[in-house]
């Protein structure tokens, strides 16, 4: 179970005196979403707007001035360089799953130096977790990333510098969380061992094998591109996934190699806002997994910035990294 903190978020319009505030849930947990609405609005007489938009993240904040007071945004946490708004309440939704020294008769793979990460659900676990192994002889390290980063050993989706801030001291990570989206992103960006253990249902997996299987497509997308003559570098208007200037270099560097190059802004990135261009590959600046998850939904080739790089000959093949977004 999640915690919604539903008493805080209470106490919080109440105290900002809000009229009308908007709540914005990300897909897993959509489906709470008009219990909770149902009960703000009964407990504080606010108007309540749930925002039925994707939610990919905090860079993916509602822009609620003008709609309503304020915003409630559930499910992950701020991201320190976009700044902070008084009038936006991060509810982390914390998970309270347990683990115990039981978990180390799943865990015989792990080298002696670990690494841990967690998403912001499982971020409770990690002393925890820390403390099991350390009895077992092995040495655990949790790092501090950058400022995109709200807390040590968080990894976002787009963002691996925690991993990247101990990467010299551990020969493998270990991930607290469910699903491929966030362990994948420690995954390529760190090029060691990756194990994910579930909190929930206990299990023990390892990422090579999926990692492997994207970077194989990535690699045939890079060939691909490579015959292509004209590109069209997608921008974001989404606060915590523009990245203006690294798209107008980009463009320098297509231009320089005598290719075309155009520049598009748009809020979502989809198969269908795209189909229209007429240009040979697409260059996405906006959230990196949208290239490394989502290539086979788009008919022609949809690039990363550093695959832009080894497409233009300026980075080698062995020099594959995964592209991350950096505090501005």
């Amino acid at each position: 179970m999640f915690d919604f903190q539903l008493e805080d978020i209470v106490a919080w319009i109440r105290d900002g005196g809000f009229s009308s505030v908007a709540l914005q849930l990300p897909e897993g947990l959509k489906i709470r979403a008009v219990e909770i609405s149902e009960y703000l609005s009964k407990e504080t007489g606010t108007d309540i707007l749930i925002v039925g938009t994707p939610c990919y993240g905090a860079c993916d904040l509602y822009d609620y001035k003008g709609k309503t007071d304020a915003l409630v945004h559930f499910g992950h946490s701020p991201i320190p360089s976009q700044g902070d708004d008084p009038h936006v309440l991060y509810i982390e939704s914390r998970s309270d799953a347990e683990l115990d020294g039981s978990i180390l008769d799943s865990l015989g793979m792990l080298p002696e130096r670990i690494g841990l990460l967690a998403t912001i659900q499982y971020l409770g676990l990690l002393d925890k977790v820390k403390g099991i192994l350390e009895s077992s002889g092995r040495k655990v390290s949790i790092g501090t990333g950058d400022r995109r980063i709200a807390y040590p050993g968080q990894v976002l989706g787009c963002n691996c510098s925690a991993a990247e801030a101990v990467l010299d001291d551990v020969d493998a990570f270990l991930f607290l969380g469910e699903g491929d989206f966030h362990p994948l992103a420690a995954a390529f960006g760190v090029g060691k061992d990756v194990f994910v253990l579930n909190p929930v249902t206990k299990e023990v997996r390892d990422m090579a094998e999926t990692r492997d299987r994207i970077l194989r497509k990535r690699f045939a997308a890079i060939q691909s591109a490579k015959s292509a003559s004209s590109f069209l570098v997608i921008v974001c208007s989404k606060v915590g996934q523009n990245r203006l200037k690294e798209a107008e270099a980009a463009i320098e560097k297509i231009r320089s190699h005598g290719l075309v190059a155009h520049k598009v802004v748009m809020e979502e990135v989809t198969p269908m806002s795209l189909m229209s261009y007429r240009v040979d590959a697409y260059v996405n600046t906006a959230c990196p997994r949208v290239a490394m998850d989502d290539s086979a939904r788009y008919d022609r080739p949809m690039l990363t910035l550093t695959e832009l790089e080894i497409v233009l000959g300026d980075r080698t093949w062995d020099g594959y990294e995964f592209d991350q977004i950096r505090p501005n």
